[in-house]
């Protein structure tokens, strides 16, 4: 009994004087001690609390780290490493494979551990759980898991090692390159412009570990840099993002690309009669811009694909002010249009062959004596009324001449439009996917398909004649932007479906997912902070549109 008490002892010892560990972050975020030492704690938003760097290191220096998978235990059978992981643990002489044991890990998703000083080159290992090995496409959650798994691990590794101060971040594919791209680089990008530069969240430098798929994992960092873009658009306050800003920063990303550009001012909006969106932008003192953006990646007589993002910069909900307690949120309605430009961001650094052109109405819905007040009527560029009855409700306001002369002008063989429209699909769907209105069987399906190998789901929602007639007609006006009822986000895509008179159209109604996601965020991204989605699923849509017979 004695010798096996000092055998535990010295195992015990030998652990923590080789090993310090601590479990990785997961999706509740916790306070966790090993041997005696108080570790990290995080928030669930993934923001530093407190920090103890496990790694002492002077400023400028390179400091390794790299996350490997680890699938979950079945029946009988030991957690497995990934390919990669295998051939690291044979470099570290077993060392990670008896850690594994030693420390009881499962394998389930997401959760994992941080093992430092087992190897020379990297001073932290995060080993991650990848779920069931050989997870695919799930029917009822409509989804690749094996995927999206990849993803999950490959975010909470790379965090977890970004709070320990690694500045280089390599990454096992888990089989999946380009999905562990995407899952690390959204997971470790911060909004930080605004913070002093010592209190900064560090970004550290990602690279692939042992795989020769270099272009799939290049690609998974295009998709995932153009979504942080969006993020970045979105997070930035009001006053430092108004329409003008925004029309620089589109200007700054697109152009080095070689997307075209046009920034339209007031007496280009005047003259081309666009008047439901100077409705909304004559009650602020920020400038009204209109955006037409161009990408032309096949012949340039070749249909474009349309893309119209909602560019409220700011939305106070003008006379019909909104709750002060949710105010600050509502910088977010612009996401619509930054998922727009960081699509079209994407579709030229993957040369995507074919054409995308992009209107974009960018203004602020604000009180003042020149505000548009409920009640007011203006006349379209199609003839109908649109009877403003409800000025919080300004969304389909401003969308509505833009999307008449987008479709007359660039004369698509396919519209999406793109905005934060209404609260119906913050009760009805949560975080979990945007609401999807279309009047193409097609085009829905080919969202759903880009929406489960991204991730980042679509669910359809009903665009029947009974919403119609809850938006027309009316005493005195065509269409009222309001309606009657509860089901806000369907007749917010009904009054829209009556400005499209026959083309292919999908609407992606994106306020709940596109703005803050306040319960239960994707483990890659961050809460309460703006997350650019979907602009995964819509790059993938676009690349299914430009070769729809790839699988």
């Amino acid at each position: 009994m004695a010798n096996y008490i000092a055998n535990a002892l010295n195992k015990s010892k030998r652990i923590y004087k080789g090993v310090q560990y601590f479990r990785a972050f997961t999706q509740g975020g916790a306070t966790k001690r090993s041997f005696g030492r108080l570790l990290p704690t995080y928030s669930p938003t993934g923001d530093r609390q407190v920090r103890h760097y496990a790694i002492k290191c002077e400023e400028g220096s390179v400091v390794k780290g790299v996350v490997v998978g680890v699938y979950s235990k079945e029946g009988d059978k030991e957690a497995k490493l990934t390919s990669s992981g295998e051939k690291f643990d044979d470099r570290a002489q077993g060392k990670i494979s008896e850690l594994i044991r030693e420390t009881g890990m499962r394998g389930d998703l997401g959760k994992g551990l941080v093992f430092m000083n087992v190897d020379a080159e990297f001073s932290a290992v995060a080993v991650v759980g990848l779920g069931q090995e050989g997870a695919g496409f799930n029917d009822l959650e409509v989804i690749d898991e094996g995927m999206e798994n990849a993803r999950v691990a490959a975010g909470v590794g790379a965090r977890a090692l970004q709070m320990q101060g690694v500045t280089d971040v390599f990454v096992d594919s888990m089989e999946y390159p380009e999905q562990a791209a995407e899952g690390s680089a959204l997971a470790i990008w911060r909004y930080n412009s605004n913070r002093r530069k010592q209190d900064r969240t560090h970004i550290p430098k990602l690279e692939l570990y042992d795989s020769p798929e270099v272009d799939a994992w290049t690609r998974g960092l295009f998709k995932a840099e153009s979504q942080n873009l969006a993020r970045r658009l979105c997070d930035s306050p009001a006053n430092q993002m108004t329409p003008t800003i925004f029309a620089q920063s589109t200007v700054d990303a697109l152009c080095p690309c070689g997307v075209s550009v046009e920034i339209r001012s007031m007496d280009w909006i005047e003259e081309n009669r666009l008047n439901s969106f100077l409705m909304v932008a004559k009650g602020s003192c920020e400038p009204p811009v209109v955006l037409e953006i161009t990408y032309c990646g096949t012949a340039p007589e070749d249909k474009p694909i349309l893309l119209l993002g909602k560019g409220l910069t700011y939305n106070s909900g003008g006379l019909c002010l909104r709750p002060k307690d949710c105010m600050h949120m509502y910088r977010g309605c612009m996401a619509g249009a930054a998922a727009a430009v960081a699509t079209i961001r994407a579709a030229a650094a993957l040369s995507l062959p074919l054409n995308v052109s992009a209107v974009l109405p960018l203004c602020e819905n604000m009180p003042s004596g020149m505000a548009v007040k409920p009640g007011d009527v203006v006349t379209l560029m199609n003839g109908k009324t649109l009877g403003i009855v409800d000025v919080s409700k300004a969304g389909a306001v401003v969308m509505a001449d833009p999307l008449l002369y987008a479709q007359s002008n660039f004369k698509p063989r396919l519209v999406v439009d793109i905005a934060t429209l209404g609260y119906g699909v913050c009760c009805g769907l949560g975080g979990s996917a945007a609401g999807i209105f279309s009047n193409s069987n097609f085009v829905y399906k080919q969202f759903e398909k880009a929406g489960s190998l991204t991730g980042d789901r679509v669910w359809r929602l009903p665009l029947w004649n009974y919403f119609k007639q809850l938006v027309t007609p009316n005493k005195t006006f065509d269409i009222s932007n309001r309606g009657r009822g509860p089901a806000s986000s369907c007749i917010a895509a009904a009054v829209l479906h009556e400005l499209v008179p026959c083309v292919d159209w999908a609407h992606l109604d994106i306020r709940n997912v596109g703005m803050m996601t306040r319960y239960n965020p994707l483990p890659y991204l961050l809460q309460d902070r703006m997350t650019g989605r979907p602009t995964r699923t819509i790059i993938q849509f676009l690349y299914q549109m430009a070769c729809p017979d790839t699988k």
